[in-house]
């Protein structure tokens, strides 16, 4: 057109070489603001959707990590429910062994606290819920935690019943009379004896559980870490290149004053 201006092929050549400049520039910058080297497919696209599919990927173990680490806090609320039953267990053995010696009153007094222990035992069991998970009031409770997505690996819990009723603990009833305290005490050496057994499989589930949680925490920041060596930007040399370029802009803006002055040089000839 009659009004566009026409530059010399110098002064277009330092103007497309400023602008590429002012575009790393930008770039630069903005890695530096963000930190990613890639933070759009327009980037890299292969990168980007490598490191997409591994941070998804450490997303869905992070969410098997906080199941793990539930299932953890569930078991060993029943473990510290099975140690205070034990507890309350080996009081109501010394009530029923001083039982034999006892009389009158005392006698009374004791078949009274016993039967109150055989109580709370049960209320124990049945207050021993973790985010409505019970294990040991019931052994139709069943505590399911995964550890992948990609596979069927998991850890099935099964309940046990340890009231009074599911540990086959009777009242104090005739305490007067030896065979019913030999009795007593018989159910109470088989209650102990079932409350170790599940304390220790129930131990041995908490520990499988952690070493399982330890290795998925490691698991998500290898996930993570592979992600950052696909995306994030070096530093150091994004700031080199910062310089780098800075310079290369001033050298260009003399470059391209220098394509003018030859330009004016021309006209002077012509004055």
């Amino acid at each position: 057109m009659a009004n566009d201006i026409t530059l010399s092929s110098a002064v277009r050549t330092n103007l497309l070489a400023l602008n590429r400049t002012q575009d790393l520039i930008n770039r630069t910058q903005e890695r530096l603001a963000t930190g990613l080297e890639v933070s759009s497919p327009i980037d890299d696209a292969t990168a980007f959707f490598e490191a997409k599919a591994l941070s998804d990927r450490a997303l869905d173990l992070d969410e098997r990590k906080t199941g793990i680490d539930q299932g953890i806090s569930a078991i060993t609320t029943a473990l510290n429910a099975i140690e205070s039953i034990d507890t309350l267990v080996r009081q109501m053995e010394g009530l029923a062994i001083s039982a034999k010696t006892a009389t009158g009153n005392q006698l009374s007094a004791i078949k009274t606290q016993f039967d109150e222990l055989l109580s709370q035992i049960t209320n124990l069991a049945n207050d021993a819920s973790y985010q409505g998970t019970n294990l040991v009031n019931s052994t139709a409770t069943e505590l399911e935690i995964a550890f992948s997505t990609d596979t069927v690996s998991k850890l099935v819990v099964q309940g046990f019943d340890l009231t009074t009723a599911g540990l086959n603990i009777t009242t104090a009833g005739a305490f007067s009379l030896s065979t019913v305290l030999d009795a007593r005490l018989t159910e109470i050496d088989a209650a102990l004896s079932t409350l170790r057994g599940q304390a220790q499989s129930i131990g041995s589930n908490v520990a499988l559980l952690q070493a399982r949680l330890d290795f998925t925490e490691s698991y998500v920041n290898d996930h993570e870490a592979g992600a950052g060596k696909l995306t994030l930007a070096d530093w150091n040399e994004e700031g080199a290149n910062l310089v780098a370029l800075q310079t290369r802009q001033q050298l260009g803006v003399s470059a391209l004053s220098f394509a003018g002055q030859a330009e004016q040089s021309i006209l002077r000839l012509f004055q």
